[in-house]
């Protein structure tokens, strides 16, 4: 079995072994990276002969960490040589190893959005359906609060009802989205979790817009990460991304400010200075700069260079949205996301 981890910004870490009743055997460690002494190489080969194929990624680290007490490691560390391994036994996987597909739904209305992303997450984690990309069509504005925010704190009903905005509650964790169609850019991710494995959540999280930050180069913006799960140019926040873990797999979704009416938002988004405060400004309107402005293109090329960066890199299909699927979300829309209670779960 072969397993590779290139190290981000680091060195190529290559694994081959043998399985054999269940434990590792003629393991091969390699790669173009820098060691010192000579002697730990075989160190730290010798600290994966005879491990349990089933060994977690911590067990294999530890190990790996008590053979290189005396080594130095350059370029590369304990745990990529475990994710090498985890890899060659088919437990964790690259983007190579997926058979990727963008999805197209058409306007959807905002619970729906949500219902779908649940199925969806669910479908791929249990192995029903390849894993996918999908750009969301919002057929009306809304205000979409995280898993875990009070509705009270967050939105206030009465602007919310006076603009015609739906309040949806999602299953991920973050911040509050204020979403009006043809102002923003949202797309969801729907991953097995062992694209993820061996790495922390804010990596995951890097790793799995690094697609996206290339696709907004084409169209001449510079954006990169900031902290936890924003992603900014050098004039401003331009996408906030959010995640949930379902077991076997990863829901990853980002939206991106293309054209916010600002005073709109903060009429209805209860924005206050605290939460402010860690931003540097005061106002929500100063943090969010439009992709249109940095741009120029409308919010349906911009779309169409993020999807051709998305089916060059990973070599991706279109697909339609089956009547199935169709009907578990439209179910899941009465039983939860359409519902008062699962909008006020937190009060």
């Amino acid at each position: 079995m072969h397993g590779e981890r290139k190290v981000r910004g680091g060195k190529l870490v290559v694994v081959d072994a043998t399985v054999s009743a269940g434990r590792l055997i003629d393991v091969v460690l390699s790669g173009d990276f820098f060691l010192e002494p000579d002697e730990a190489l075989g160190w730290l080969t010798a600290a994966l002969e005879g491990q349990s194929a089933d060994a977690s990624l911590d067990e294999l680290t530890a190990s790996l960490d008590d053979a290189a007490l005396e080594a130095d490691l350059v370029g590369f560390g304990t745990r990529d040589v475990a994710l090498a391994v985890l890899r060659a036994l088919g437990r964790a996987t690259t983007w190579d190893d997926l058979e990727l597909e963008i999805v197209r739904t058409g306007p959807l209305e905002p619970a729906m959005q949500m219902a779908l992303d649940e199925v969806i997450a669910r479908q791929v984690a249990e192995g029903r359906r390849a894993p996918n990309l999908r750009f969301w069509d919002w057929a009306s504005s809304a205000v979409v609060i995280g898993s875990y925010q009070s509705l009270a704190n967050e939105v206030d009903a009465a602007a919310a009802e006076r603009h015609g905005i739906e309040v949806v509650r999602r299953i991920s964790g973050g911040g509050a989205m204020f979403i009006e169609p043809g102002n923003t850019i949202t797309y969801s991710l729907a991953v097995p979790d062992t694209l993820v494995a061996g790495m922390t959540f804010q990596e995951s999280y890097a790793f799995l817009d690094e697609w996206v930050l290339r696709g907004l180069r084409t169209v001449g913006i510079e954006a990169a990460y900031s902290g936890l799960n924003d992603i900014a140019s050098p004039v401003g926040k331009i996408a906030g991304a959010a995640q949930k873990r379902v077991p076997g797999g990863v829901l990853h979704h980002v939206t991106m400010a293309y054209d916010i009416d600002a005073d709109k938002m903060l009429e209805v988004l209860r924005i206050g200075r605290e939460k402010m405060s860690d931003k540097g400004t005061r106002s929500a309107s100063k943090r969010v700069d439009p992709i249109r402005s940095q741009t120029g293109l409308t919010r349906e090329k911009v779309i169409e260079a993020l999807l051709s960066e998305f089916e060059e890199s990973f070599a991706a299909t279109y697909v339609g949205l089956d009547q199935a699927t169709i009907d578990e979300a439209a179910a899941l829309v009465a039983t939860k996301h359409g519902t008062r209670e699962w909008r006020s779960r937190v009060p």
